[in-house]
């Protein structure tokens, strides 16, 4: 491991700080969250419950929409508002750190610092300091950042994240991570393989593989593929589920749905983000494939796998997108299938190049489009949902509801999120579970010995 982490085992400077962390955004945000928490107790910093409790408040953020955006801003007025009650340091860290950087002090005077996602390391350091206000620290390296296993404070005891790779070199016309998380550079093999048993060993279950741009992973030392790496994975004892996200449809290749078919433990479950229907918005959105290539791509994983689930993010709306587009957006959906999808209406960000196309689809009409389109994607699964009703499926149980002891949740390998009832405390196990109703969002049943 680098000297950071060493520096990290060897000093306990934050005893006795009290922090708390507020995370906007994705799966790589919520990884980044937890790699935060452990960087800073190791250094000997506690965790808190809520901010009011807190030395130091660190709200980590998301670019990728305008809308986490106005999030990130309404929850600093707020955390100023507490600070004119009680005394903390506050921090904004990750992609709208990144992106804004001073820019933040003058949004909000009370944020105390900033840092982006490739300085999480520099935290203990800063914080042991005398106080220094306005500190920003966003600088980019080309090399990877280890920090080691033991520095990631996880959530869940049961399914894990472990992020393979970082940044992203496609420039889609409409996205701002290039410009937040920087050019691509993939973590060491070894060191992905260290983490993953080192979970196996603490009784995880289930690996999720992390990246911007997953698919393009390439090991630094000897160029195995992401394809390679999930063979390696694969070969863990202990962990049963694999899963990786997010893939981009133009690097997709037949080595990777490959591994997926041969690998026991690699989930039948892709997702595979479409974005548009239209092959005009494609182009314009730089997305490298048409209409037709992803729905080959779409063909040829169900060749391999009939059983794969699928789910896909989509934008409404995107500069110059006419109805026409939108219907073949709708066609596609009908066409695939897709278990569940995210979906967004266009809003323009800092640097991408959409930013300086003309933003035509008036917001009422981003508006319609989006609601017939998740009411369209609500029949779609709720038709497969109900395609369960009184079959027997593997769940990985994760938790239990806080109104009834008896009821617990999970997820299926495709993912779909499973409600059931047992006498028997099943988190962190698997079960297998008689499902006997639905709605479009969730199955619901009974667990079965």
């Amino acid at each position: 491991m680098g000297r950071n982490v060493l520096w990290l085992t060897m000093n306990n400077d934050l005893e006795g700080l009290r922090f708390f962390i507020h995370t906007f955004g994705c799966q790589m945000n919520e990884n980044d969250s937890e790699r935060v928490a452990g960087i800073l107790s190791r250094a000997g910093a506690q965790k808190t419950d809520a901010p009011e409790g807190a030395d130091v408040v660190l709200v980590n953020t998301c670019a990728v929409r305008k809308k986490s955006e106005e999030k990130l801003f309404s929850l600093l007025g707020r955390l100023a508002s507490l600070k004119t009650k009680r005394d903390f340091r506050l921090g904004v860290i990750g992609c709208v750190a990144q992106l804004r950087r001073s820019e933040l002090f003058e949004r909000n005077p009370a944020v105390d610092f900033v840092f982006g996602p490739d300085n999480y390391l520099e935290l203990p350091r800063l914080l042991t300091q005398a106080r220094v206000d306005k500190f920003v620290s966003t600088c980019w390296s080309r090399e990877w950042h280890e920090s080691g296993p033991e520095s990631i404070l996880r959530a869940d005891r049961t399914s894990a994240y472990v992020t393979i790779m970082e940044g992203c070199d496609n420039f889609c016309s409409y996205c701002v991570v290039p410009f937040t998380r920087g050019r691509e550079k993939f973590r060491p093999l070894g060191d992905t393989l260290a983490e993953v048993k080192s979970l196996a060993e603490s009784g995880y279950k289930e690996v999720q593989l992390l990246g911007q741009n997953v698919n393009s992973y390439r090991n630094p030392q000897d160029g195995q593929s992401l394809a390679g790496l999930l063979e390696l994975v694969n070969q863990i004892r202990g962990i049963e589920w694999v899963r990786f996200i997010t893939s981009h449809p133009k690097n997709f290749s037949p080595d990777i749905a490959r591994a997926m078919k041969d690998c026991a433990k690699v989930c039948h479950q892709l997702h595979l983000p479409l974005q548009s229907g239209s092959t005009d918005i494609l182009k314009k959105m730089n997305r490298g494939y048409t209409k037709d290539e992803y729905l080959a791509t779409i063909e040829s994983l169900r060749d391999l796998m009939p059983d794969i689930s699928l789910s896909t993010d989509v934008i409404v709306g995107f500069p110059g997108e006419t109805e026409k587009d939108f219907l073949e957006t709708l066609g596609v959906l009908d066409k695939v299938r897709f278990t569940n999808i995210f979906s967004f209406r266009y809003s323009p960000r800092p640097r991408a190049a959409a930013a300086r196309m003309a933003d035509d689809v008036p917001p009422e009409e981003k508006k319609k489009r989006l609601i017939e389109l998740q009411n369209f994607q609500k029949s779609i699964q709720l038709e497969i949902n109900k395609s369960f009703l009184g079959r027997r499926i593997r769940v990985l149980c994760t938790g239990r509801s806080k109104k009834d002891a008896q009821v617990y949740s999970g997820r299926s390998e495709a993912y779909q999120v499973v409600n059931f009832r047992s006498a028997r405390d099943f988190i962190g196990q698997f079960v297998e579970v008689q499902i006997l109703s639905c709605g479009p969002y969730s199955l619901r049943g009974e667990a079965r010995d």
